[in-house]
């Protein structure tokens, strides 16, 4: 298996647009935002930035074995080391009225948390993510060429998932070099984990989904459709690829604060 480093591109990310102080954020809100797969805190950086700049705290941490994080890839990180990677960033910093925001593959990480600190949230986020039920795994709804990756693990002796390029994943031509750059290998435990939940998530008083319809995928297009009939949930939608914090980050923060 190739654990070397990742290439690390040296150009710098490009600056998110400006995006002006609103009139009426007068109270500082917590976001915690969740990365997905293959991604490190680092793809959060323009949507924190906007965030930050309105006047709201913002930890995105990184999961373990991956990002800046990377070297401590191995076989046992699963869905509970994820899980307790950001529920220890709650606890720690004693965050209280969380906005929580997971991407893709986040989504599941995020429906974890509120299993454990679900108190502690005053929102749950799922941008164009997995919503999962008890007993799923990212498994049953990744590629074929996953599936086929973690079935000849044993005979491979893999322990790791290589990443999509930028490009599949609907990243602007600009952007592409510096997402590939930073991707890592991801725990392929963590996708052959089954989650445990009892329906905490379903008791956050704020629920949004943000799809982005710039990339193509019908279980999303199936979680929009199912949650379109639910009151207790809001859908909104960007235009952009499936990375939105790195092709829409002004999109994505303004939504945030709608929150």
């Amino acid at each position: 298996m190739d654990r070397r480093r990742p290439r690390v591109c040296n150009r710098a990310p490009p600056p998110a647009p400006r995006f002006s102080r609103q009139s009426g954020v007068d109270r500082m809100t917590t976001f915690v935002l969740v990365h997905g797969a293959w991604h490190g805190g680092w793809c959060w950086r323009r949507v924190s930035d906007l965030l930050v700049a309105q006047g709201h705290r913002v930890f995105a941490p990184t999961l373990t074995g991956l990002g800046e994080r990377s070297h401590l890839l191995d076989a046992r990180i699963g869905l509970d080391t994820h899980i307790a990677d950001v529920v220890g960033v709650i606890e720690w910093e004693r965050l209280t009225d969380v906005v929580l925001v997971g991407h893709s593959y986040g989504g599941f990480i995020v429906s974890g948390v509120a299993e454990a600190v679900g108190p502690s949230l005053g929102a749950l986020v799922y941008l164009d993510a997995f919503m999962p039920e008890n007993g799923a795994a990212m498994i049953d709804g990744t590629s074929q060429g996953m599936r086929d990756a973690i079935a000849n693990a044993p005979k491979t002796g893999e322990i790791a998932l290589k990443p999509y390029p930028a490009a599949a994943l609907g990243v602007a031509e600009a952007d592409r070099a510096w997402v590939d750059g930073l991707c890592t290998l991801h725990p392929m435990k963590t996708y052959t984990d089954r989650i445990a939940l009892t329906g905490a998530a379903d008791k956050v008083a704020t629920k949004l989904f943000i799809r982005a319809k710039g990339f193509p995928s019908a279980p999303f297009d199936a979680v929009v459709a199912k949650l379109a009939a639910d009151p207790s949930w809001r859908v909104e939608e960007l235009a952009c690829g499936h990375d939105a914090m790195v092709a829409d980050p002004e999109g994505v923060a303004r939504i945030l604060l709608t929150v």
